[in-house]
């Protein structure tokens, strides 16, 4: 039994696809699989999903489909809630209560979905549960598969979805997409680079052009098995480009006839005049409704199309059953008429006359306006069409507006793009519209390529001066966050976009206070200072809380980060609330830029305060740039405080989520690099700390990027590759000297003086320390001061009164973990309880550390769980081997990870492999990931 009601084409049989669709049907009914298939206009992409969905090996899959449109409303995850609503009626497995955050956009489901959830208030935070929602669903109505038809369509929800869902699809579901790649924002499907997991088997499927012996069966069998000869299949192929879709409808045209073939023309005008024969046996009323649906572009109904073809609705009825047996229209849904394809449905519009076309589209307008909600979308679309100016630049503005409110901005950026394009606008509305599209661009961030969008506004000679220097002033910020190396590039931008602000002076004090933030770029401190006293002149004379807000975000964050010791003296007079949305997101942005300096410098207890107060206020105002910020600030604040529990995983789900933002991007991969570190995980520490900004630390947020050396430098240091370590303390120290910011050392300092030690160079170890020192005299920042300790302790003959006065500086912070590096450095006398205490921490190299030296002493080293016997399970030391092994070390390098001989690493690994029923290190590889 069918899925769905198969749009079938004039061929009886799929003609040069079989090999496509034998690999779709021997892999979709038996695993999770996820499936792209991509062409042009007319390849066949629709045809081949039908066929694998009308498959009887997919007999027993639910079938979900949905459509993105060329003319859509905005309307976020449309393509998948439309797939979603086929379920009506469906019995759902154990469902989480989660999934009840569907309901808002399903009032269909309401009778399969649980409660709605209360409202989290974190806009970030009630997307992610949207995506998990959905996902849940999915996975009760077991085996599945979901259809997505034409991806370039698809709003940036749906894209945002469909990776979430295709990153790690329930074992249940498989994903099929359409797209394409032509029509791609960016010319990728999901808006970034997409692989599947492992345990998902992934089919990319190009479709290419039929062959001159493909065309000659599509013919034979579109023809009734009337001869077809080469001489004829060869034109037909030259005429017809190889594109399936155009050979049939030229070939239905011919009425069955091989004999004559039109002379060369372009495959759009075979189409029109394709359809014009088919018509031609039509009577005028099915031409009039034909003639209606390809001016509304989007399958109708019966009222809608009897509007605009200026019939009676009895009469439209007929007239679309004679369309239907003519396989001119079809009902793509119920009671919805449309083309079966975007080409048919263009080569009928072309065919119309302009003022037939025109009078048309002015008839669709009176079918819409008085719908509810107005179809904006369609009402400019149909006024640009008519001639209809001022009707298009309102609905246009209108259906912008709707669009950035709903969440959809490639409808909003699309619609201003448009309306930009139009000649003879005044000045003062190209500004407006301007400065929409850059606003949209900047707080999208799941736009595709938002950055080309304002470089294009830019180009328009009718920009102001002062909206050229607003938008560029947003094209600079966007720059500053992308996760792409061109901070130095911002700098120069905003620097122009200051100048050109003349006639903004609270903007361009914007422009200052971006261009004085003390911890973008590698920019030396000396000059970023000026910037700063600036902004802090235009604030002595502002009276607007808002704009006070925002510059305060950077004067303060940035001030503080350097270690000026007045300045949480100063934060009293920051107010405990504000009265509007956009006072409460400035609000926010200075509480939580706040809490990433107090993490930066040390101020543990502060910095929670700081992000508990920022990221409620950030909830409340709907800003998620700001939450996702907080987010990454408070992983690294756990890292420092030893809340390290799931620490990893939900680091690298930030990540994931936040690919594109180098501020949070940067900063999650510092923690995840520093977690690989403690586990002995050198290939996994190296990645991460490769993408702090170490590349490019011109392009950087400059701490995380200093972080960055210091960890490449711990972790080469305790590989005893003294080369590479040196090389990143080297490295690390350029920086910090070139920046003139001795404060951000805390983590570098202490691994400098140990290479410095290890390399036979005293002497810069003792001057290292001495400039440190000068280098925070004065300075508000205990964790630089806590490292000085530190230095000291490594310097000194006998260290341990430094080392404790380094521990108990760390522990009145509530660093724990550095407390523990210090404590053991004095000699504690506890090291059975510290290496314990690492183990549980998860800092498993550290507790191995700790277990060697109790050995080299001659005392013995307890069981981490006493003495039991693990069966089949694998024990703690063999899942220390077995996480080891998957990461691709050698058993070589296990054994000095865990300080073991590699002779027992030899026999942990033959257990390991033993127990889990693993035949090699690279099934095991794959078994533990």
């Amino acid at each position: 039994m069918p899925h769905r009601n198969l749009l079938r084409t004039s061929s009886p049989v799929l003609v040069g696809r079989s090999e496509e669709l034998q690999v779709l049907v021997s892999t979709v009914p038996r695993r999770s699989t996820v499936v792209m298939i991509e062409g042009e206009a007319g390849i066949g992409k629709t045809r081949l999903v039908d066929e694998l969905l009308a498959h009887p090996e997919l007999a027993r899959l639910k079938v979900l489909v949905g459509h993105c449109q060329h003319l859509r409303e905005p309307f976020p995850y449309g393509a998948v809630i439309e797939a979603l609503r086929s379920l009506a009626g469906t019995k759902l497995h154990t469902i989480s209560p989660v999934a009840g955050a569907l309901r808002p956009l399903l009032p269909e489901l309401a009778d399969l979905l649980p409660p709605q959830p209360e409202p989290i208030g974190d806009p970030h935070a009630e997307r992610h549960r949207t995506l998990r929602a959905t996902r849940e669903v999915l996975a009760a109505i077991g085996p599945a598969v979901l259809v997505v038809e034409d991806l370039q369509w698809a709003d940036d929800g749906t894209r945002q979805l469909l990776r979430f869902l295709m990153a790690d699809p329930p074992p249940n579901l498989s994903v099929v997409i359409t797209y394409r790649r032509e029509d791609l924002a960016g010319h990728l499907p999901l808006g970034t680079a997409y692989r599947p997991p492992d345990h998902v088997a992934g089919i990319l499927l190009q479709l290419r052009p039929l062959d001159v012996d493909a065309v000659r069966v599509l013919a034979t069998a579109i023809l009734e098995h009337e001869p077809v000869s080469e001489e004829f299949a060869d034109r037909l192929h030259d005429r017809t480009a190889g594109i399936p879709f155009v050979v049939e409808e030229l070939l239905r045209s011919l009425h069955g006839t091989a004999g004559r073939l039109p002379d060369e023309v372009e495959v759009p005008v075979l189409l029109r005049d394709a359809f014009a024969d088919r018509l031609a046996g039509l009577p005028e009323l099915a031409h009039r409704v034909v003639h209606a649906a390809a001016v509304l572009g989007v399958p109708a109904g019966v009222e809608q199309l009897s509007v605009v073809a200026a019939i009676d609705p009895e009469h439209a009825e007929l007239a679309l059953i004679q369309l239907a047996r003519a396989g001119v229209l079809h009902e793509t849904r119920p009671n919805q008429y449309g083309f079966r394809h975007v080409l048919a449905q263009q080569a009928v519009y072309d065919s119309l006359e302009g003022p037939a076309r025109r009078q048309l589209h002015l008839s669709a307008i009176a079918a819409l306006r008085d719908t509810e909600p107005p179809p904006l979308v369609q009402l400019a679309e149909h006024s640009r069409r008519a001639g209809r100016r001022t009707d298009w630049l309102r609905y246009g503005e209108e259906a912008a507006d709707r669009a950035t409110e709903v969440g959809d901005p490639a409808v909003a950026t699309g619609l201003l793009q448009q309306l930009l394009a139009e000649p003879d606008l005044p000045t003062s509305e190209v500004d407006r519209l301007a400065t929409k599209l850059g606003s949209v661009a900047y707080a999208g961030l799941d736009q595709h390529d938002p950055v080309t969008t304002l470089e294009r506004v830019l180009s328009d000679h009718r920009l102001s001066t002062a909206a050229r220097g607003e938008v560029r002033l947003l094209l600079g910020r966007l720059m500053v966050r992308q996760n792409g190396g061109r901070i130095a590039e911002a700098r120069v931008t905003i620097g122009q976009a200051v100048d050109e602000l003349a006639e903004r002076p609270d903007l361009a004090a914007r422009g200052a206070a971006l261009l004085g933030t003390t911890f973008i770029g590698d920019t030396p401190l000396a000059e970023q200072l000026p910037w700063l006293e600036r902004v802090e002149e235009y604030l002595a004379g502002c009276d607007n809380l808002e704009v006070r807000m925002s510059l305060l975000a950077n004067v303060l964050g940035s001030r503080l980060a350097i270690g000026e010791p007045d300045v949480l003296s100063k934060l009293s007079t920051l107010p405990a609330t504000v009265e509007s949305p956009a006072e409460r997101r400035q609000l926010a942005r200075t509480r939580c830029n706040l809490a990433d300096s107090c993490t930066t410098i040390g101020h543990f207890g502060k910095a929670r305060d700081f992000l508990t107060s920022g990221v409620r206020l950030a909830a409340e105002a709907g800003s998620p740039f700001v939450v996702s910020t907080a987010r990454s600030t408070e992983v690294r604040l756990d890292w420092y405080t030893g809340n390290w529990s799931g620490l990893a995983e939900r680091a690298t789900r930030l990540l994931a989520e936040y690919r594109d933002l180098l501020p949070v991007a940067s900063e999650l991969c510092l923690i995840l690099g520093f977690l690989a570190i403690t586990r002995g995980e050198w290939p996994a520490a190296a990645e991460y700390l490769g993408r702090t900004g170490v590349d490019s630390p011109q392009d950087s947020i400059t701490p995380i990027a200093i972080g960055g050396f210091a960890g490449l430098a711990r972790m080469w240091l305790a590989q005893d590759d003294l080369v590479a370590a040196s090389a990143n303390v080297e490295h690390g120290l350029q920086l910090v000297r070139h920046k003139g910011i001795w404060v951000w050392a805390a983590d570098l300092a202490p691994v400098a003086v140990s290479t410095f030690l290890a390399t036979g160079r005293a002497h810069e170890a003792v001057a290292l320390v001495e400039e440190f020192a000068t280098g925070i005299a004065g300075r508000d920042a205990p964790l630089a001061h806590a490292a000085l300790s530190s230095c000291r302790g490594e310097l000194s003959d006998d260290g341990r009164a430094h080392y404790r006065d380094a521990e108990a500086a760390y522990r009145a912070l509530d660093a724990v973990y550095l407390a523990a590096l210090a404590s053991e450095r004095a000699d504690t006398r506890d090291l059975p309880a510290l290496a314990d205490w690492y183990d549980v921490l998860g800092a498993t190299r550290d507790a191995a550390r700790c277990r060697y030296d109790l050995r080299s002493r001659g005392t013995p080293a307890p069981s981490r769980r006493g003495r039991r016997g693990y069966g089949l399970e694998l024990s703690p030391r063999e899942q220390d081997v077995a996480r080891l092994v998957s990461q691709g070390l050698t058993n070589r390098e296990i054994a000095e990870v865990l300080f073991l001989s590699p002779r027992t690493v030899e026999q942990h690994v033959a257990k390991v492999l033993r127990k889990l029923g693993a035949v090699s290190r690279a099934e095991l590889g794959r078994v533990t990931g």
